[in-house]
């Protein structure tokens, strides 16, 4: 056992959750990944960055498709670490399609991983943080929690849900140490993103070259992707105490797509 902080980073097997991930263990912090990843990948990447960074990294291949997967995941960062100092919800998946075709299992799916998974993490964390008198919670939100695109439905209301899941919960912690925020990303170019591509060229009828510059970047003023780096560098710094009056917010980094 380590004076060292511990962070819960959902989803961070890959993409956007490995940035942060390793942001967290430069950082310092303690780490439990998960995600779906082939284990040995994950195996090899766990160990790169606790050999780099000098922490402890645990992973859990919970399913957080239900409460009792991300409760175990919760229940594997306190037993190993002793406490959860920092939750990272960031697990998300992504389907495209016009609304009379949505299937009704992808809804149900997208809610659950995008909305409801963070409402359990959070639930299981939260007498701790109030108990240490210390706790961050970010949540990663998107954009899509802020405006709204075509064929996204499921997404975006989970995405919509969350931030006012994020206020809600940063009222109720205020007073006990703990922050709350979402961090709100535009178009990175994670595999999720690479992933929707051919069926937003296919619902849209159009080519997937087409999509990256006429569908994803031309939503973002600067033409360029926002990078895993730099959405890493803002979760570290919400968990500094320069942050520490920052809570219930929704920070854009969208390369100016929601000032438009």
């Amino acid at each position: 056992m380590t004076d060292r902080k511990a962070a819960i980073v959902t989803g961070s097997s890959s993409g956007i959750g490995l940035g942060i991930a390793r942001g967290l263990a430069a950082a310092g912090f303690d780490i439990v990944m998960n995600g779906i990843e082939a284990p040995d990948a994950v195996e090899d990447t766990r160990r790169a960055l606790s050999d780099e960074f000098g922490v402890r990294i645990v992973y859990s291949p919970a399913n957080l498709m239900a409460g009792a997967g991300v409760r175990e995941l919760v229940g594997l960062g306190q037993a190993t670490f002793g406490k959860v100092d920092v939750l990272v919800n960031n697990a998300g998946i992504q389907f495209v399609s016009p609304v009379e075709d949505f299937p009704d299992e992808k809804w149900d799916q997208i809610i659950a991983l995008n909305l409801s998974a963070a409402f359990h993490a959070t639930k299981a964390v939260v007498p701790g943080m109030k108990a240490r008198g210390w706790g961050r919670i970010i949540n990663i939100a998107s954009a899509h929690g802020l405006v709204a695109s075509p064929f996204k439905s499921a997404y975006v209301a989970a995405k919509h849900g969350l931030l006012g899941f994020t206020k809600t919960i940063a009222l109720e912690t205020a007073e006990h140490g703990v922050t709350v925020n979402a961090i709100c990303p535009g178009y990175v170019l994670t595999p999720l993103v690479e992933k929707q591509i051919p069926d937003t060229a296919k619902a849209r009828g159009i080519t997937e070259e087409q999509v990256k510059r006429d569908v994803l970047l031309a939503a973002q003023p600067t033409k360029r992707f926002v990078t895993v780096e730099e959405l890493a560098d803002l979760a570290v710094f919400l968990t500094t105490a320069g942050a520490a009056s920052i809570t219930g917010a929704s920070l854009t980094v969208d390369g100016g797509w929601t000032a438009q």
